[in-house]
Formats: structure tokens, sequence, C-alpha cells
């Protein structure tokens, strides 16, 4: 990499659940900014505390989880803040359309947690929740109404310190064939019994299973992200922000936040240095543009809660 003597670093390759950081450390060794994709709870949360010193120290800029997850969850809620007098409940689904390409790499990561106990936010507490269990129905607009599940990711940790007094933090995902959700909760739920099924070995074959099924499904997905609270006047309301992609353009929702932060980088508009979660650095309407250029359709939602 010093021999490549690179300006900026792009780390797409995952899973980055249970991933070192070699390949930061070698990016800020040699000289370069560091952007990653990574939606790995652990990693992204941890990512300031192990690099931050080397990263001010060679005086560029590191950002982890430039993706879905933090970077535009984050940048919905930020826009949806000042709407509130106090955020009580976030709640936060992706629904990917069966079509999508999915790869090896993305189903490893979420089969490592299918199963698992990992804490999330609930009711002011920190509570216990199994991957790919705690099944809740959802509706988006565009997409209908799907089945979703439970998934570890970095905002569980990030998003409750971002916004303090926010009592609910959960987040679920959503595939649009039924059978397929719940052969992967009936893994998950014998996994949780103690049945010591390996499925991430599985991530390939399981894949390619997965593809016979898209012709049952459709090129469609979305994102739907909820937050609940107090207004101003003392009402309280749900205000619900949506995004939907049609033609397979899903996939290019995750690219889009290290895009916009490597043209920013580009233009030397980001004076910030050291390791961070990607946070506070894009406004949802940096993302405008992007979602016109793929078609896809956001709506905002408000009604009483």
């Amino acid at each position: 990499m010093r021999r490549l003597s690179p300006d900026l670093v792009i780390h797409c390759a995952g899973p980055f659940q249970g991933q070192g950081y070699h390949v930061v450390s070698a990016a800020l060794s040699a000289g370069a900014h560091y952007l990653d994709l990574s939606d790995g709870r652990e990693f992204v949360a941890e990512f300031g505390r192990h690099n931050d010193a080397a990263a001010v120290a060679v005086g560029r800029i590191a950002v982890s989880g430039a993706s879905t997850l933090p970077a535009l969850s984050s940048a919905v809620i930020d826009s949806l803040q000042g709407r509130f007098r106090q955020m009580e409940e976030i709640q936060i689904v992706i629904a990917p359309g069966q079509r999508a390409p999915r790869g090896a790499a993305t189903l490893t990561g979420v089969f490592s947690y299918a199963g698992r106990t990992f804490n999330w936010m609930e009711k002011g507490g920190w509570t216990d929740a199994s991957g790919w269990q705690e099944l809740r129905r959802v509706h988006i607009d565009g997409l209908g109404t799907r089945w979703a599940a439970a998934c570890d990711v970095p905002d569980l940790e990030l998003l409750p310190a971002r916004y303090p007094g926010v009592q609910t933090v959960q987040f679920r995902a959503a595939l649009e064939l039924g059978v397929q959700h719940f052969a992967l909760w009936s893994a998950a739920g014998l996994r949780r019994a103690g049945v010591p099924l390996p499925i991430e070995r599985w991530a390939g074959p399981l894949d390619m299973l997965a593809s016979w099924l898209d012709a049952f499904g459709s090129e469609r997905g979305g994102m739907l992200v909820s937050v609940t609270g107090e207004k101003a006047d003392g009402s309280r309301a749900r205000i619900d922000w949506s995004l939907v992609a049609d033609a397979n353009h899903g996939p290019e929702i995750p690219c889009m936040p290290a895009i916009l932060l490597a043209r920013e980088l580009a233009r030397g508009a980001i004076a910030v240095r050291g390791a961070h979660p990607c946070m506070g650095f894009l406004t949802l309407s940096d993302f405008e543009p992007e979602f016109s250029r793929w078609n896809m359709q956001s709506k905002l939602e408000e009604r009483a809660a």
C-alpha cells in the first residue's frame, strides 16, 4: 500500500463481523484517508477507540460505517430530530428485493448473529434480543407488508448515545419471500435452542439456493425509519421516512455514503481528522441527488402516536 501511495482507501471486503483493523492500519500507515462499508456492530462501535490516535498522528480521517447504517440512517434521524421535543423510539427496517444481488459475504454477516443473543435498548433499558427472531409485521408504502426479524447492527450501539433520552432503538430486516424468511427464522430458532448449526459455512450454497427463488420475487426493495416522540405542543407523533428502490437499484444505497464522502475528500471539503463512525458527516439532503439519479422514491408521513 505504501508503494501504491493512495490518497484514499475504501474497504468493502466483508464480512466485517469478527474482522480486525489491519486494513485501516495499513491505509493510515501509507498516509491515506480511509472509509469502509462495515455493518459489523463491534467493528464500527469500537472503531474510533482503536484507530483515532493513529489517524490524528498522520493527519488523516478514517470513517467506518459509510453505508446504509449508520450513515444514511443517522442522516434521516438528524433530519427528523427538530420535529420533536424529545424522541422516544427509533425503529429501522431494511427490506431488500428478492432479486437483488446478495453475495456470500453479506449472508455470512447475517448468519453470524442468527439465533445468537445481542442487546438492544427497549423502554429505557438494555434487553436481550436474538438474531433473526423477534418477529414483527411491518408495512412500507410501495413494498407492502412483510415479516421483519431482529438483526445486530451498529445503530443499536451508536444511536442511543447520539440521541440522549431515546428509550427504544431496534433494527429489523424484512425479506420479500415469507418462505425464505421463515427458513432463516427456523434455523436461528434451532441455534438459539442449542443446536450447533454452522450456517455461516453454508453462505455460498445458500446464496445459490436463494437465487432459485428469484422468479417468485421482485427487483424492488427499500428502507423504513420510524421515529416516535413528543412534539413541542405536548402531543405524541410518529414520523415515518421510507425509501423505495426499483429495478434492482437497492444495492446502490449502501455505496452512496462512501461515494459522497470520497467526493468531499477530493474537494478538500472535510477538515475533520481522526477515526469516527459515519454519523454527522452527511445530511439527508446530500443523498437526495443520488436517490434521484437511481429513480428512488422517498416519502415522509406523520401521524398521531
